[in-house]
């Protein structure tokens, strides 16, 4: 048997094999609170080791594509109680990935269209969020001008992504995963290119950037313990407007360290697959390896040769799969058999009700 088929024990949570259904936007709750079609989809795809969920706004200012479910209200955690019931009636094991935008949003999904909020009051150059256009419309539209937070803005985010954390268990989640990557919030702090303040969360040394990251690591933990909390992460990212800057590796390292030091549930790069195609970002990912002591999850285009390859090197866990599972929900029991995988409708992966969602059947063998 494959290693990508065998149990892991995940700080104490038991997963019944390594695969991991990646966190994937499918922008589904029209009022933000997740529904009787969120949690068929999710129990569907049950087999998995571990789900970790779409992201999940910790606030209306954190949101920044429409038609996704947040986590901070009592009525979102009454609809996610629905979707993790019916994970674990199907012998699964779910992770909230609780998500803060920053300037990756547009003033049609803010509350009382607001300006996004931001470390600094920079907008983010060709990129494009889920939104209302002209006419109120939904569709592909220009992040707005964000707004510089100040320390109290700060302060106030922290306790909304433990406040998240909180409720996320309070709905039966087994823990959360913090969006730390694809130049949301927590990135937009990390990376020196574009985070120029000039107070303690500033560029101008990793301790200040990688600051906000760890407060808010820290404020989870102390909400629901060490062993069920995650972060994701995308070293090296330029997704929406980030850039490369100089220390860059030794960021992501002593962020790993620091990481490592609190002992969390796991630390998942989104963008592994990629680094890997690289020699100088397989032998980062190396050296990440030999700092960040806990579970690593790797994600980024994985299929299962490529996923069984990285756990036969020793370079990752788990292995996360994003696409595959979304016309597969019986994604792990598929490959496990050889059994072939369907195809995905792509004008359905966002937005729309069960045509792509919910009605991509298991495999019936003959």
């Amino acid at each position: 048997m494959s290693d990508l088929f065998s149990s892991y024990d995940l700080n104490g949570l038991p997963l019944k094999n390594r695969v991991v259904m990646a966190p994937m936007t499918r922008a589904r709750a029209i009022d933000t609170v997740p529904n009787g079609d969120t949690a068929l989809y999710y129990a569907q795809r049950a087999g998995a080791g571990l789900i970790v969920s779409e992201g999940t706004p910790i606030s209306d200012e954190g949101r920044g594509y429409l038609y996704t479910p947040g986590v901070y209200s009592a009525e979102q955690v009454e609809g996610w109680k629905k979707v993790t019931d019916a994970v674990h009636a199907q012998g699964g094991k779910i992770f909230s990935q609780i998500w803060h935008v920053g300037r990756v949003s547009h003033v049609s999904v803010q509350k009382n269209g607001i300006a996004p909020v931001a470390p600094v009051a920079e907008i983010a150059k060709d990129s494009n969020v889920f939104a209302l256009g002209e006419g109120g419309t939904p569709g592909l539209v220009a992040p707005s001008a964000p707004r510089a937070l100040n320390a109290d803005d700060i302060a106030r985010i922290t306790g909304e992504f433990a406040d998240a954390a909180e409720n996320a268990v309070k709905a039966g989640f087994d823990g959360v995963e913090i969006h730390g990557a694809n130049g949301y919030l927590i990135e937009q702090f990390i990376n020196a290119g574009f985070n120029k303040r000039e107070d303690g969360y500033g560029g101008a040394t990793i301790a200040g950037r990688i600051r906000f990251a760890l407060e808010v690591v820290d404020a989870a933990v102390a909400r629901i313990g060490s062993a069920r909390v995650g972060i994701r992460l995308t070293p090296f990212s330029r997704l929406f407007d980030l850039h490369a800057f100089d220390g860059e590796e030794e960021t992501w390292l002593t962020l790993a360290a620091e990481l490592s030091a609190r002992k969390l549930a796991y630390i998942h790069i989104g963008n592994a697959g990629g680094l890997l195609a690289k020699e100088e970002g397989r032998e980062f990912l190396k050296k990440f390896r030999e700092v960040y002591q806990g579970t690593l999850i790797f994600a980024g285009g994985y299929m299962q040769e490529t996923a069984e390859r990285v756990l036969d090197e020793g370079l990752t866990d788990l292995v996360a799969f994003g696409r595959p599972y979304i016309s597969n929900p019986d994604l792990a029991e598929r490959m496990q058999r050889g059994w072939p995988l369907a195809p995905a409708d792509h004008t359905t992966f966002y937005g729309g009700a069960q045509k792509g969602y919910t009605d991509y059947p298991a495999y019936e063998a003959v």
